[in-house]
């Protein structure tokens, strides 16, 4: 007796939901370079592009960088409850449009987040199971005011202001799931990449992997790094010379 094969059934995986990498840092620890490099590398990853008030450096370009607004734009956006999460920023509002956000997320895409930690723990209120958050630290704090200036794309009193900033914003480094020290560019890049590829396999468990990792537990490492003495000694040495830097 001969059976008839039957025609196979694939199982079709279950639709993934994208993620948000939020990358933050002080101004000038380098998350902008980073976050460009990581766009160029992966043609999956959508840069949430934010609204501000802010005036357009010469170098940046709308709708491309921010989108540049006016006050009164901002207002309306952020009373119509149209922000995922806003900030004022050194005299300028901030924010991030959340209809764009939520509907890649639903159709699979993956948000890249360049912001800082005010807008972080805001979209961690909003969506926080779909938020992979890394903060960028310096190695030191002359390093930090080097690629200030080396950027000459603020002045003298901006930078200060930014600086100033600084402090507040390193001392919430332990809300963050990772911590990388910006020492070296290809080094941190590396890790980014780690991470991000980690964050996106515990999110596709029902299809095959997106992408590779070389060493499996290396993402799970940068992420208890975090307790090392040696990250918390670093953080209590630049909190303390942004303090003396403060007091001249």
């Amino acid at each position: 007796m001969t059976t008839t094969p039957q025609p196979s059934r694939e199982t079709k995986p279950l639709p993934r939901r994208g993620l948000i990498l939020i990358i933050a840092s002080p101004s000038g620890a380098g998350k902008s370079t980073l976050s460009r490099l990581l766009l160029q590398a992966d043609d999956r990853l959508t840069l949430s592009v934010s609204v501000t008030t802010r005036l357009r450096r010469p170098s940046e370009v709308d709708a491309l960088h921010y989108h540049f607004i006016d006050k009164h734009q901002f207002e309306m956006l952020r009373e119509r409850g149209e922000l995922l999460e806003w900030a004022q920023v050194h005299g300028n509002f901030y924010g991030t449009p959340r209809r764009p956000v939520e509907t890649a997320l639903e159709a699979g895409r993956d948000y890249l987040f360049d912001i800082d930690v005010q807008g972080t723990l805001q979209v961690y209120k909003a969506m926080r199971s779909d938020v992979a958050s890394v903060f960028i630290l310096p190695p030191s704090i002359p390093e930090l005011v080097e690629r200030l200036r080396r950027r000459a794309e603020d002045d003298e009193s901006t930078i200060q202001k930014r600086l100033a900033s600084a402090a507040a914003e390193i001392s919430h480094w332990r809300d963050f799931d990772y911590v990388l020290v910006n020492d070296d560019l290809n080094r941190t890049f590396a890790d980014l990449r780690t991470i991000l590829a980690a964050e996106r396999m515990k999110r596709s468990r029902n299809e095959p992997p997106l992408e590779l990792v070389a060493d499996p537990l290396a993402a799970e490492r940068l992420k208890r790094s975090r307790n090392e003495p040696g990250l918390e000694h670093l953080v209590q040495e630049l909190l303390a010379e942004l303090g003396r830097k403060k007091l001249s």
